[in-house]
C-alpha cells in the first residue's frame, strides 16, 4: 500500500510539473529563433572550430592534469620538489611532463597499483594479511617506478653525452680556428650534429642570446648534465673567459684530453672483459666440457664396477 501511494504521488507531482512548464515556458517558435540567433553568432567564428579540432587530451586532459600538478607541487615538500626538478633537468625531461606532472604520475601510481593489487588479491580470496602485504609492496613499486625509469634515462643520457663530447669539441675547435666566434661555433654545431650534448649547447646558445652571461650559462650546463668530463670542460672555458685566454687553445687542449680519456676508458673496459667472461665460463661452459670429456670414461668405469 505504501509503495502504491509513493508511485501515485510521484505521478501526480510529475504531471503538475509538466503543466507548469508547458504553461509558463517560452513557445517553440521563440526557442527556434534563439537557436537560430546563436547559430548566426557562432557561424563566423573560427576559434570555436579550431578549439574543437584539437584532440581530447589537449582540450580536457591537459588542463585538468596541469591544475592537479600545480596542486601537487604546492603540497609536496620542498626537498622532494627540488629533487624531482634536478633529476628531470639532468635527464633532459621525462616525456613531455613537467616536474609537477611527474610527481602527479608518481602519486597516481602509488594509489592505483595498491588498489588494483588489493582488488585482484581479494578476487583470489587471499587472506587479509597477504592482501595488506602485497598492497604495501605495490605501493612501494608505484612510488619507486617513475624514479627508477628516470634514473635509467639519466644514465643513458650521461653515457651519450660522454661519448659525443670529443666529437663535439673537435667541431667547436675547427669552427673557432676557422675564424668563427664561440657563439657562431655553437650555431654551426647544431647544423652538423644531433644528440643530447648538442641540445645542451643549443640551450646555452639560447640563454646567451636572451642575455644570460656566458659564464653562468656554461656553469649551469655543467651542473645540469652531471658529467664530470663536461664539468671540467665548462670550468676550463669559464676560467679562460675570466683570464682572457684564447678559447681556441683551450678547445684544442680539451679536445685532445677528452680523446685520451676515451681511449683510456676503452682500455679499461677491455681489461675488465676477461674478468666478466670468467663467471659464465665457469657456470655454463666448463660443466659442458667436463660432461663431454669425462662422460664416456665415467660410463665405462661404472660398467666395469658393475660387473
Amino acid at each position: 500500500m505504501l509503495l502504491l501511494i509513493s508511485c501515485l504521488t510521484f505521478i501526480v507531482f510529475s504531471l503538475l510539473l509538466y503543466l507548469v512548464l508547458t504553461t509558463y515556458a517560452s513557445s517553440h517558435g521563440s526557442i527556434a529563433m534563439r537557436l537560430k540567433a546563436l547559430d548566426s553568432l557562432g557561424s563566423g567564428r573560427t576559434d570555436i572550430d579550431a578549439e574543437l579540432a584539437k584532440p581530447f587530451t589537449q582540450r580536457v586532459v591537459s588542463p585538468l592534469t596541469g591544475e592537479l600538478a600545480r596542486v601537487v607541487m604546492r603540497v609536496t615538500p620542498q626537498a622532494l620538489r627540488k629533487l624531482a626538478e634536478e633529476k628531470m633537468a639532468t635527464a633532459g625531461g621525462f616525456g613531455n611532463l613537467s616536474p609537477g606532472e611527474f610527481l602527479l604520475l608518481t602519486g597516481f601510481l602509488a594509489v592505483a597499483l595498491p588498489a588494483v593489487t588489493a582488488f585482484l588479491a581479494f578476487l583470489g580470496k587471499l587472506p587479509l594479511h597477504k592482501i595488506v602485504g602485497v598492497s604495501m609492496v605495490a605501493f612501494a613499486v608505484g612510488c619507486m617506478l617513475p624514479f627508477f625509469l628516470l634514473r635509467q634515462k639519466i644514465a643513458i643520457r650521461k653515457k651519450n653525452i660522454q661519448k659525443d663530447l670529443p666529437d663535439v669539441l673537435d667541431i667547436l675547435t675547427v669552427s673557432v680556428e676557422a675564424g668563427l666566434g664561440f657563439d657562431g661555433a655553437l650555431a654551426k654545431l647544431s647544423e652538423k650534429m644531433k644528440g643530447a650534448l648538442v641540445d645542451e649547447f643549443n640551450r646555452v646558445l639560447q640563454e646567451i642570446r636572451v642575455g644570460v652571461p656566458r659564464r653562468e650559462a656554461l656553469h649551469a650546463m655543467g651542473l645540469r648534465c652531471g658529467v664530470p668530463d663536461l664539468a671540467i670542460f665548462t670550468t676550463s672555458l669559464v676560467q679562460a673567459d675570466q683570464l682572457g685566454v684564447s678559447i681556441g687553445n683551450v678547445l684544442r687542449v680539451q679536445s685532445a684530453a677528452m680523446r685520451e680519456k676515451r681511449r683510456q676508458r676503452a682500455r679499461e673496459m677491455a681489461m675488465k672483459a676477461p674478468i666478466k667472461m670468467l663467471l659464465p665460463m665457469v657456470l655454463f661452459i666448463f660443466p659442458t666440457i667436463f660432461v663431454v670429456l669425462l662422460g664416456p670414461a665415467a660410463i665405462q668405469i661404472f660398467e666395469t664396477f658393475k660387473k
